[in-house]
């Protein structure tokens, strides 16, 4: 058993804790929202904390999923946050997809207080959190990653370590990079199919199962047919990783034409009033035109 402290309980935040309440651990969670902090307690017979200082005091682990950069330094930092109440040796994980500009901050300020840091931003959205099949890809030092890896099986399918601190952030960037160029390409062959007046279902049934088969294809085509766009990983955050990985890019040479485009695709969906749908609106915004 492990006593570990979990910060933040949204939709990913909220099942992963619960998986590591449920493997036997002695969790303790902190949530903006008291009151949610307090339900998952009762739930998961754990501990809640007023600040992420209380929730961290005594722990091994430090867990947090939170929203952006922001969010985070506001966990990490100040006579509340996390690293005020972190003991020396304790291992800080970060789940959160941010830049690796304050992941490089984090990792320095870890390393000076005595604790360590590892970056671990996930994949597999609320359904891959809910049944502990996320894909987990880190950065640090390898016998923090040891330390950790252990504790991250227990909600994810794949849990590996790409390179230095800062790796795990830069491949969460290839993979959204990915995905938006996936979600367009899909959009795009939904609404050719519609206008070419075919099935789109019949239509997916036979191109899934050859080389344009995804993962978005085959959990995302009925939704978008049926124009149901009221779940999944939202616009608005999908914006903020993109804008990350312009930066990044920004930063080390790389060219993103069609992720810089589809970007201002999801503007376009925004000002549909769509910032709260899933990223697969995409096709919505096509049928407008």
């Amino acid at each position: 058993m492990t006593k570990i402290a979990f910060l933040g309980l949204g939709v990913m935040g909220y099942p992963m804790a619960a998986h590591l309440a449920a493997a036997g651990h002695d969790v303790t969670v902190f949530n903006r929202t008291a009151a949610k902090a307090d339900a998952w307690a009762k739930q998961n017979a754990g501990r809640s904390a007023a600040t992420p200082a209380e929730a961290a005091k005594g722990a091994e682990m430090i867990m947090a999923c939170v929203g952006n950069d922001d969010d985070l330094r506001a966990v990490c930092f100040g006579k509340e946050g996390a690293f005020a109440g972190m003991d020396s040796g304790a291992l800080f994980v970060d789940h959160t997809t941010v830049s690796a500009k304050v992941t490089a901050e984090l990792y320095s300020a870890a390393k000076t207080n005595g604790f360590s840091f590892v970056d671990a931003p996930v994949s597999g959205g609320q359904a891959g959190a809910e049944n502990g099949q996320l894909s987990i890809m880190c950065g640090g030092d390898q016998s923090d990653f040891d330390r950790a890896e252990p504790v991250m099986n227990i909600y994810a399918k794949l849990v590996r370590r790409i390179g230095e601190s800062g790796s795990g952030q830069l491949t969460k960037m290839a993979n959204q990079i990915a995905i938006a160029g996936l979600v367009q390409g899909l959009s795009e062959a939904l609404h050719f199919a519609s206008k070419a007046g075919l099935s789109g279902a019949d239509v997916v049934e036979v191109i899934s199962q050859g080389a344009a088969g995804s993962w978005q294809m085959i959990n995302r085509f009925e939704t978008m047919l049926d124009d149901q766009f009221e779940h999944g990983f939202a616009v608005d955050w999908m914006r903020k990783d993109l804008s990350i990985c312009l930066e990044a890019a920004n930063e080390n040479g790389a060219s993103l034409p069609v992720t810089a485009l589809v970007d201002q695709f999801y503007k376009d969906v925004q000002k549909m009033g769509g910032g709260r749908w899933d990223t697969s609106a995409l096709f919505k915004r096509l049928q407008g035109f």
